[in-house]
């Protein structure tokens, strides 16, 4: 899978580690937006999709604290999936305020398209590094993410060089 065209980092960036993990992150959630097209669903969509799928009527609340995303953005996208017949929205007997999200068939379906584009995608944006280099990468990231999973969901439009509204669309 080619990834998108990515100019060099400016001398003045080089070092940022901010700027670099937001400039990969959005390379990333490029490429896989571009690899889900045919599927009509993004990357957002899929992490969605992939929680759904995990758990038996997971909800709303919780989507949004895994996502590390708004509350009013998750909601956002459950009715874009809902509408596309890829989740239901089902509200829990004992609590008729909290709403659960499941996967459909269709969903299901989706998802199991979509997760070999994403490793090919994965594996394309990654191959500069060697297998052991892959697994520190991700230990690291999981490591730095360690905090932010205790501060709950972040603000949408929060990374550096996010170039203003390109979250929403991710």
């Amino acid at each position: 899978m080619p990834l998108q065209d990515v100019t060099a980092v400016p001398a003045v960036l080089a070092d940022d580690a901010g700027f670099l993990l937001a400039r990969c992150g959005a390379m990333a959630i490029r490429s896989v937006n571009q690899a889900f097209e045919p599927l009509g669903v993004r990357a957002r969509h899929y992490s969605l999709l992939g929680l759904a799928a995990e758990g038996a009527g997971t909800s709303q609340r919780t989507i949004s604290a895994q996502l590390g995303l708004d509350p009013s953005a998750v909601v956002a996208l459950i009715d874009e999936l809902e509408q596309t017949g890829l989740v239901q929205r089902q509200t829990r007997s004992a609590d008729r305020r909290t709403r659960t999200i499941t996967i459909t068939p269709l969903g299901q379906s989706v998802l199991q398209r979509a997760r070999p584009l994403a490793r090919e995608v994965h594996d394309a944006i990654l191959s500069p590094l060697q297998p052991h280099q892959r697994q520190l990468l991700v230990a690291w990231l999981q490591e730095l993410l360690l905090p932010a999973d205790q501060t709950g969901p972040a603000e949408p439009e929060q990374a550096p060089g996010s170039g203003g509204n390109s979250h929403a669309r991710s």
